[in-house]
């Protein structure tokens, strides 16, 4: 049994519908895995280096589970990322994650029409995945297809009980989306 690590990275992960559901979702629905909350680790953004080391050495597949804020990670992941995949530790000649599984699973609140040119994105969502395909191979981990959801917008007070509906029954396909991918690698 492979040992999954997943990063939430949602800066508010109590007040998502679709990243908590699919949080929720991973932690009934997968044997050995373990979740680490940024948002309640770090809520004053000090980033304990050698706990989130030490996770990383513990996993054999990494998954980045985050909305895609500016076609991107948000800024607390992003502090993660620039504090904990130091060299020597994350690549380099001591790289320790090669051989490891990078998997990344986001939200979108756009739709995926709107990835698309001319549209208010103007790029389809693969055209922002070089970055992450980069990390993943500065690092020497394998980079598994991405698991993405798009629409997946639901704002209490403005959204109606149908939009509340339909944003989970989409968090929950793609959970298990997710755990299929990662039971097949």
């Amino acid at each position: 049994m492979k040992k999954v690590l997943v990063i939430s990275g949602h800066p508010n992960l109590s007040q998502s519908i679709a990243n908590q559901t699919i949080i929720d979702s991973l932690t009934s629905g997968l044997n050995s895995v373990e979740i680490r909350r940024l948002d309640t680790l770090y809520p004053t953004e000090q980033i304990d280096v050698a706990a989130e080391q030490q996770a990383l050495l513990n996993a054999d597949v990494i998954v980045w589970q985050f909305p895609f804020y500016w076609y991107s990670m948000p800024a607390l992941m992003k502090k993660w990322l620039d504090e904990v995949f130091l060299h020597g530790f994350a690549h380099g000649s001591t790289a320790k994650l090669g051989g490891k599984t990078l998997q990344i699973s986001f939200t979108t609140g756009a739709s995926g029409e709107e990835y698309t040119e001319g549209q208010a994105m103007n790029f389809p969502i693969e055209a922002f995945m070089p970055a992450f395909q980069q990390i993943a191979a500065l690092c020497g981990m394998h980079f598994a297809p991405p698991i993405y959801s798009t629409g997946m917008m639901y704002l209490e007070g403005l959204s109606s009980a149908q939009d509340l509906q339909n944003v989970t029954a989409k968090a929950k396909d793609h959970a298990a989306r997710l755990i299929q991918q990662i039971q097949q690698l």
